[in-house]
């Protein structure tokens, strides 16, 4: 990444995070700032803190102490309307299981964020119709989640993550429910869509072969950043 991109202001950015879920400390001062664009990995054994990090970062949880912001604004100071509305708007989200609709086509799954969004049914059929052959499912639009691979099933599931074209993209281990050949064809296809779209993306995995497809790997390890990660000296500065 270039010197200018990490001078840029940090789409997303977060001071002294700590969040705690009854005696269990789940983040101890987290900062953090991911640069627009970037694809940052966040990586830790499991319970270390690293979704509960994600979840402060869009919006879905709020932090008992410290501040998540985007683009300069502080979001976790706002009501859960605001962050609902935001997390719509210009936030995309991508989970291990895919989570699809399984009474509804590919087709419909794809437009679901647009209809929310208050786009009109014609034209969200039809920008889905688009993302669907982005990711080479051009002809599985009328098939029910059931009917699909795990792999086409999941590619499914990042068009619809990104038919909104949203600034950040919040990916929690996106190809952990599948076989190694069909999680590198969605990482491929997810990735070669953001990095020319510009989105930001924030890759929740446990695979090192995952996150070598991030610019930046971030180690949390007892809600902590662990020092010495992969670009360490990278991201914008806060």
């Amino acid at each position: 990444m270039s010197d200018a991109t990490n001078r840029r202001t940090p789409v997303l950015a977060t001071r002294d995070l700590q969040k705690s879920f009854g005696l269990t400390e789940a983040l101890r001062g987290v900062d953090l700032a991911i640069s627009p664009g970037e694809v940052v990995a966040v990586m830790g054994p499991s319970g270390s803190g690293k979704s509960t990090l994600l979840h402060c970062l869009a919006g879905v949880l709020t932090p008992d102490q410290g501040e998540v912001t985007f683009d300069g604004q502080v979001i976790s100071a706002l009501p859960e309307r605001d962050r609902s509305r935001l997390r719509l708007k210009a936030f995309g989200f991508v989970f291990q299981f895919g989570q699809l609709l399984p009474d509804l086509s590919a087709l419909d799954n794809v437009t679901i964020p647009l209809l929310l969004g208050g786009t009109k049914r014609a034209p969200a059929l039809k920008q889905a119709a688009e993302w669907l052959d982005r990711f080479g499912l051009a002809d599985k639009g009328d098939k029910l989640p059931t009917q699909l691979s795990g792999g086409e099933a999941q590619r499914v599931a990042v068009a619809r993550a990104l038919v909104t074209h949203p600034a950040v993209l919040f990916a929690d281990e996106p190809t952990g429910s599948l076989d190694s050949l069909a999680g590198e064809q969605v990482l491929a296809a997810m990735l070669g869509e953001v990095r020319e779209g510009g989105t930001t993306v924030i890759l929740v995995t446990h695979d090192p072969r995952t996150a070598a497809y991030a610019d930046r790997e971030v180690i949390v390890r007892d809600g902590r950043l662990s020092p010495g990660y992969r670009g360490a000296d990278q991201g914008a500065d806060a």
